[in-house]
This record gives structure tokens, C-alpha cells and sequence, in this order.
């Protein structure tokens, strides 16, 4: 665990996920998807707590029962980062861990390369830190599910969109497509000041949160990895999920 600052990791869980409703509940081994991901996050020891902050009180209710941190929120939130930093406002911590719930296969790897970032940031510069993955076949680059994202010469974000960018017109030039992996470190500053700000038109337009926060100046440190976890937004996703633990 790190020591310069505190860092907890925060799992936003919604009961209704519009592609497979319920899926926080569901079985996968014996315990449940959101159970899974909440102790394979406890499991990293990166973190100094560990909660799941959800409207449901169904999850709400597993979490407690199997000895876990949980927060009820307010029903409607615009997005993740949203949810969360109602939840944190009162706390006293610095550094604040978006874990999305669907991956009960976090990536200790991948965490701690973000929490390194905030580590070496001696001067403050990072108001978050996100992962981006390379992508390689024409058909990753151009699906709109894939948010892409490019980056100034410091590895700092200059713009998320679901269109293939950067547009590779000289095509005598080697174009690299990075795609952006949806785990956010927060500097708790950074996200309150974003809980206090309305979503602008380009935000909305691309149903991208990120934007928002460049919109107003922060600062988001991307950091290069091979290391996915594996969400579960299918069916099919947990049919595969449960053949890893069996």
C-alpha cells in the first residue's frame, strides 16, 4: 500500500444496467458479481477502504451481509464520477479509485500503475490518472463502443471521442489508436469540482465524462497498458467469467 497519501477505491453499482439488467446479482461461483469485485479490490491491498456506493438497497443490502463497506446514494446521478463524489464528500481521503462493479477480475497491475502516477507527481500536476490500451485492427478503431483517446507529448489526454482519432490522412505517417479504459484515480479536488460542474454540450453529444473534465482544465495523465481486466456486459461475458473460476 502506498504511503504518501490515502487512497480508497469506490465501486458505483447500479441494480438496472441498460445491456444486462441485474448483473451485479448475479451467481458467479457461489457469490455474486458485485461480491466478486468488491473483494478482488480488497484483495490488491492497494487501497486504504474499499465501498460500494449503489441506489439499490438489494445491493446494498449483499454487500453488508457478507461483511463488506456499502453507501446508499441518491437514485439519479448523470454518471459514475457523479455517484461518487457524493458519496466522498465528507471523507477525509486524497486520492479516490473509480473500480467499475462488473469487473470482478480487477487488475492489481493496472491499479497500482495508477496510484504510482500520483505518487511521482511531486508537483501536483495530475488531477487524474486513466489507463489507455493500444488498439490494433480497423474494426476496434472504428466502433463507437470503443472510446478513443490521443495525447500531447507528456501523456497528458487532449481529447476522448468515439470517432477514430486522430483522422489519418497522410497515410505515409505511422498513426498509433489508444483506447481509453474506463478506471479513473481522482485527486478528490478534482472530482468534486467536477460534481459541481453541468454537462456541456460536447460531453453530452459523445456520452463521454472525461470531456468534462478537460473542458474546465483539468489535467488527465494517461498511462499505457496491456493489462485489461475483463468486464461482464453480457450474458455471454459471465458465461466466460464462470468457466475462469471453474
Amino acid at each position: 500500500m502506498l504511503k504518501n497519501f490515502k487512497a480508497i477505491a469506490m465501486i458505483p453499482a447500479r441494480y438496472q444496467a441498460s445491456r444486462f439488467p441485474g448483473k451485479l446479482m448475479q451467481d458467479l461461483a457461489g457469490k455474486t458479481v458485485i461480491v466478486r469485485t468488491y473483494e478482488a479490490a480488497k484483495s490488491t491491498q492497494l487501497f486504504d477502504e474499499v465501498y460500494v456506493v449503489t441506489d439499490s438497497e438489494i445491493i446494498f443490502s449483499e454487500i453488508e451481509k457478507e461483511g463488506g463497506k456499502a453507501i446508499m446514494s441518491q437514485k439519479e446521478h448523470d454518471c459514475g464520477s457523479d455517484r461518487i463524489a457524493e458519496a466522498v464528500q465528507d471523507m477525509e481521503v486524497d486520492i479516490v479509485v473509480n473500480v467499475q462493479g462488473d469487473e470482478p477480475f480487477i487488475n492489481e497491475k493496472a491499479l497500482s500503475l495508477l496510484l504510482k502516477e500520483f505518487e511521482n507527481d511531486t508537483e501536483g500536476l495530475i488531477d487524474l490518472a486513466s489507463l489507455k490500451v493500444k488498439l490494433t485492427g480497423e474494426e476496434d478503431i472504428q466502433n463507437p463502443n470503443h472510446v478513443k483517446v490521443i495525447t500531447d507529448l507528456r501523456n497528458f489526454a487532449l481529447y476522448f471521442s468515439r470517432s477514430p482519432i486522430p483522422f489519418h490522412r497522410a497515410k505515409d505517417i505511422t498513426v498509433d489508436y489508444f483506447k481509453h479504459v474506463g478506471i479513473y484515480a481522482f485527486r478528490k479536488k478534482a472530482l468534486m469540482d467536477f460534481y459541481k460542474l453541468p454537462m456541456s454540450p460536447l460531453e453530452a453529444a459523445e456520452k463521454i465524462e472525461c470531456i468534462r473534465y478537460l473542458e474546465n482544465g483539468k489535467t488527465i495523465k494517461m498511462v499505457e497498458t496491456s493489462e485489461v481486466s475483463i468486464g461482464i456486459d453480457t450474458p455471454e461475458d459471465l458465461e466466460k467469467a464462470r468457466q475462469k473460476f471453474s
